[in-house]
């Protein structure tokens, strides 16, 4: 989440006191509040309702991580990571704009991807899919705009901040020597899988399925990626990670399968593998011997890891710099928990009638 140079609108721009405008009835209004902003980033708002959304999905993925602990546990977590909820979404706000600032666009990409979860959920065409969407209470273009977003935050960081990230062999080397146990492991394989179902399939539509995984076969062996591929047609709960299964050790996997792939070297692809629930075909990712790995084994591994340990600081260093670069400004009550020196959160101030003597007044607010 980041950015550098955001264009932004003049300061003067935005009147502090407007500020809150959506979040209280002006003086003689009827009606209700329709939504209430909690913070501005540049001249994009971030509501009531996209932070209750976020929280909601944070308990979620707070679940999802510590399946099997216990509530109080589950509560610390969820606490703990809260506190950086609105931070979050203003750094992807941040983000997003300098996306635009850039001239990226990643609408290919958001295609694709929807196209990744339509084959995943099984569905026959892009108009089912917008229907189970819209079936679970998120509008379409909703759903559309936060995979847009997540996507472009995707390649500005990578463009600012990743690319301009270096491990080298002598870095990784390093590691090794001094983590040397961290690599002693019984014999395992890292696998990929690519999936197609036939649970509830006529013997018809049973040997379509098999002539199609023959034919994904077939490319993969005339060149094309594996994991794109599993991302575009497996149908397994893997796809949206290429078919990223994880790593086995002996006894975890069925007999037959066992067979197969701890016989195999990295990269090798297993042929068509008829199973109860369909047609799979596997690659072995990594196959380690047991024993402490040799460096050329682990060298992919220790450098992702070193790069992420070095992503995190450099991210937030760009991020503090977009900070310094935009308006950002907070209601009160709310916490940025990244929030820099020159920005400010915004007292509230009750609004005032349009009388001649504060007509003048009416568009200023006092700051702290």
């Amino acid at each position: 989440m980041q950015r550098i140079g955001i264009a932004v609108a003049p300061f003067f721009l935005l009147a502090p006191l407007s500020l809150w405008a959506q979040a209280q009835p002006q003086a003689g209004a009827k009606g209700k509040v329709v939504e209430e902003i909690i913070a501005r980033v540049n001249n994009d708002i971030i509501t009531l309702s996209d932070f209750e959304k976020a929280k909601e999905t944070l308990q979620q993925e707070t679940a999802q991580d510590c399946q099997g602990c216990s509530q109080d546990r589950l509560d610390a977590m969820f606490k703990d990571r809260q506190k950086d909820l609105l931070r979050d979404l203003i750094d992807q706000s941040l983000l997003v704009q300098r996306a635009k600032d850039m001239g990226i666009s990643v609408e290919t990409d958001v295609i694709k991807r929807l196209d990744e979860v339509r084959v995943a959920n099984h569905l026959a065409s892009m108009e089912e899919l917008e229907k189970a969407v819209e079936s679970q209470g998120i509008a379409w273009e909703e759903y559309k705009s936060s995979i847009r977003n997540n996507l472009l935050t995707r390649e500005v960081i990578q463009r600012e901040v990743g690319g301009h990230i270096n491990v080298g062999h002598e870095d990784v080397k390093k590691y090794y020597e001094e983590h040397q146990q961290e690599f002693d492991r019984p014999e395992q394989v890292l696998l990929q899988e690519i999936l197609l179902g036939t649970e509830g399939k006529t013997p018809e539509e049973i040997e379509a399925i098999e002539k199609k995984a023959l034919d994904i076969r077939a490319r993969i062996t005339k060149g094309e990626d594996f994991t794109e591929l599993a991302r575009r047609v497996s149908e397994g709960q893997t796809a949206k990670q290429g078919g990223d299964l994880g790593s086995f050790e002996r006894g975890q996997l069925s007999k037959e399968i066992e067979d197969i792939v701890f016989k195999m070297n990295r990269g090798d692809i297993t042929n068509v593998i008829r199973t109860k629930t369909g047609f799979e075909i596997l690659k072995v990712i990594q196959h380690y011997q047991a024993g402490i790995q040799p460096l050329e084994k682990v060298e992919g591994e220790i450098t992702n890891k070193l790069a992420m340990e070095r992503m995190q600081p450099n991210l937030r260093e760009y991020l503090a710099h977009l900070r310094e670069e935009s308006y950002v400004v907070v209601k009160p009550g709310f916490v940025d928990s990244a929030a820099v020196a020159s920005n400010s959160a915004i007292e509230e101030v009750a609004p005032t009638p349009d009388t001649p003597s504060k007509k003048s007044k009416k568009s200023k607010g006092s700051s702290k």
